[in-house]
């Protein structure tokens, strides 16, 4: 599909190849997001799950930056906080400008609102969702942030399928369907992009540490993502990939 001039009825066209059967309530949701808040759906910054819209952390700063926020500031809230349970609170602070008395989000991870897969990583994940709260608060975005969602195996798969989704991992196979992994491995052969970016991609499109850590579901909704990506347009995602390069260090003679 060519760009067509009209950015946002491309995203509008994206999200349809992507998913598909979004209804017209949801699409219409999806534009005024887009419209409002000029987030990108092909770069990652708003997903599709289980008929609703989840805003992302990637997306949640490249917003804050596009408005110039001044400043981010975030604190262990201690008396709250449980180490030896691995309970973690965090307040975040979000300065608009450098008046901005500032909007406030706290966020609270332990091992029984994440995943299993990110288990020992719940200081990290408090601190993001304190952030993630902040922002949505700062800049008036009412929709959910992924990073904010508990285990999916909690919060969205049915009862009967929360043990089964539990159990799931990037390895994991189901239904006799090729392994995520060999999918995605697959996929970065056949459009020769570089493995180690599309990791640090997959990371920070599912909000977690690294790709093995990431829910199944997240790693699914990340492989229909890439590919979309890469079927539009290549050279986009290319650059895109490219922006989680690491840059080289200068030898000093």
């Amino acid at each position: 599909m060519k760009p067509s001039g009209d950015p946002l009825r491309d995203e509008l066209k994206f999200a349809k190849r992507m998913w598909g059967g979004i209804s017209g309530a949801r699409l219409e949701e999806l534009r005024q997001l887009l419209q409002r808040h000029k987030l990108s759906v092909a770069l990652g910054e708003v997903v599709h799950l289980n008929d609703h819209w989840y805003v992302t952390h990637s997306g949640l700063l490249r917003l804050a930056f596009r408005r110039r926020c001044r400043g981010i500031k975030t604190t262990l809230e201690e008396r709250f906080s449980d180490p030896a349970a691995h309970r973690w609170v965090f307040k975040a602070v979000v300065h608009r400008s450098t008046t901005s008395n500032g909007f406030v989000g706290y966020g609270d991870a332990d091992p029984s609102n994440v995943s299993l897969m990110v288990h020992g990583a719940e200081m990290r994940i408090a601190e993001t969702r304190a952030v993630n709260r902040a922002l949505r608060k700062a800049y008036g975005i009412g929709l959910c942030s992924i990073e904010e969602l508990g285990s999916l195996s909690s919060n969205l798969a049915p009862a009967s399928d929360k043990a089964r989704l539990a159990n799931h991992s990037v390895n994991g196979s189901s239904n006799g369907q090729p392994r995520l992994r060999d999918q995605l491995c697959l996929l970065i052969r056949q459009h020769n992009l570089d493995p180690t970016l599309v990791k640090a991609y997959a990371a920070d499109f599912c909000g977690t540490p690294s790709l093995k850590e990431a829910n199944r579901d997240l790693v699914q909704s990340f492989i229909s993502h890439l590919t979309a990506c890469a079927k539009e347009n290549r050279d986009m995602l290319v650059c895109r990939l490219n922006s989680y390069a690491q840059p080289v260090a200068e030898v000093k003679q």
